[in-house]
Parts: C-alpha cells; structure tokens; sequence
C-alpha cells in the first residue's frame, strides 16, 4: 500500500482512534493490499465527542452503553438509574475512550 495513501488514511481519522496505537495501525494498512484498504475505509467509526454528549446528558439511562454496544451495562444503568450516579460520573471520564478502542478494534479485525 502506497505510504502516502496511509497518512491520509490517518490524518483524516485520527480524532476516532487511540493516538498510542496509530503506530501499529500505520504499520497494518502499509501491510495491507488494495481490497482490505478499501473495506477499512469504508467503516463507519463511532464519534467521540457525540458519544461524550449523549454520556453527559442522558448518562444515567444508559443510552451511551447503548450506542458503544455494551447492552447489557446499559441495561444495567438504565434500571438503576447509572448504579445511583456513580457509573454515569465514571462514564463521563471513560465513554470517549472506550469509543475510540471499539473504532480501532473494528479496523484491526478488518484488516
């Protein structure tokens, strides 16, 4: 895979992964031929910052868990009201995170 493709590939979505571990996934898509970059390209990555919202506004229905795909944690939040508060003060400081790890692990498992 061209080196220059790849950075732009990068530059472009680096807000939606973990800045520690665009390293590895520089390394991967310079690994990686044609049809693979054009399935990571097409993924669709969860925002961040829209998550972080949703965490701050209706944390304690768990609808942020919701949309990260952890249903059985939003379950959870959303029948005690984010275990009395104190799930959905965590969350606030994690949700944006936990966002950016399932973005990278989805490109990882495609390519």
């Amino acid at each position: 895979m061209d080196a220059q493709k790849v950075d732009l590939f990068v530059m472009t979505n680096q807000k939606y992964l973990p800045a520690e571990k665009i390293v590895f996934l520089k390394q991967k898509l310079i690994e990686a031929d044609e049809s693979k970059f054009a399935l990571a390209s097409s993924i669709d990555f969860k925002e961040p910052t829209n998550i972080l919202l949703v965490s701050l506004f209706l944390g304690p229905l768990g609808i942020d868990r919701f949309m990260l795909g952890d249903t059985g944690m939003g379950i959870l939040k959303l029948l005690t009201c984010g275990v009395c508060g104190i799930m959905t003060i965590v969350d606030w400081f994690t949700v944006s995170k936990k966002a950016k790890e399932i973005n990278y692990n989805n490109i990882m498992m495609t390519l």
